[in-house]
């Protein structure tokens, strides 16, 4: 099965909208209670292909490219994370979304969790995938920084498969599809440059003003889950552990064997679960 066989199985459209100054990519699917999906660092809609499928049949599932990144339109500014929620913000007024689920990935959950403390009102639930923001490791994003700007610097087989094998536990889940996808969207001109702008919240200073605080974490009233995997290069498992019980309605739940990104064949399993959570059976 490739990506687009799994997108192929569910009825689904993609377009683009002016949101809040920028022409957003946005994937929409499903019926139900709407749930965004939030990609991490240099990601897109692709890295949702296999979930979307399954999370479509209970929810009307909407994945977007980030301003900067993906198929939306390059920055030429850095984007720190309040950036990110006021286009959330932004795009949910656009698409008349009162309440939603979030579940953000990476870059996509610290966006979920500042999300959350800036606008609970129009959250119901949150799935926060492996987030960032709470951990300021200098060799973690030292490695972020160069592995990203080199694959965008030079969108190469060799670069690109590099920064998508750090993600994986296995390195034989990185695809050639996979990796095509991502050559063609680091290929665009200009998107080298806007990966330097989105990369600024590797920055010691940049990132510290923008961290996830306990104060947050107490902060997000939601029922929350937080997912967190045995070989995440981003931090150990105790970390969401810990985000996780200072969540007022914390949940925890850990995938062994994967890394930043669950293998395919763990994905039915995070599936599962994350459906249970956001109907409120598990």
């Amino acid at each position: 099965m490739t990506m687009w066989d799994d997108l192929g199985s569910v009825a689904h459209a993609i377009e683009y909208r002016e949101i809040d100054g920028w022409r957003t990519r946005v994937l929409r699917a499903g019926t139900g209670p709407a749930l965004v999906l939030m990609h991490g660092t240099g990601g897109h809609v692709e890295a949702f292909s296999r979930n979307i499928p399954a999370l479509a049949e209970h929810f009307t599932v909407i994945a977007y490219d980030f301003p900067g990144q993906g198929y939306t339109t390059p920055t030429e500014r850095d984007l720190e994370i309040d950036d990110y929620v006021d286009h959330l913000i932004a795009l949910l007024d656009d698409l008349g979304l009162d309440r939603v689920h979030l579940s953000g990935e990476s870059l996509g959950g610290w966006v979920a969790i500042k999300f959350a403390v800036a606008h609970p009102h129009r959250l119901d639930r949150v799935v926060l995938n492996t987030p960032g923001g709470t951990m300021a490791a200098p060799e973690v994003m030292a490695r972020i920084r160069d592995l990203s700007q080199a694959a965008a610097d030079d969108p190469s087989e060799e670069r690109i498969r590099a920064r998508l094998e750090w993600l994986m536990a296995d390195a034989a889940s990185v695809t050639d599809e996979l990796v095509g996808c991502r050559r063609a969207i680091y290929s665009q001109p200009a998107f080298a440059e806007s990966m330097r702008h989105v990369l600024c919240l590797q920055d010691p200073e940049v990132r510290r003003r923008n961290m996830v605080t306990d104060d947050d974490l107490a902060a997000v009233t939601a029922p929350a889950l937080v997912i967190w995997t045995s070989d995440d290069p981003s931090g150990p498992a105790g970390a969401g552990m810990d985000m996780a019980d200072k969540m007022p309605n914390g949940q925890f739940l850990f995938i062994d064997g994967a890394g930043h990104w669950p293998q395919w064949e763990q994905q039915e399993i995070c599936d599962k679960a994350v459906i249970g959570f956001l109907s409120g059976t598990v």
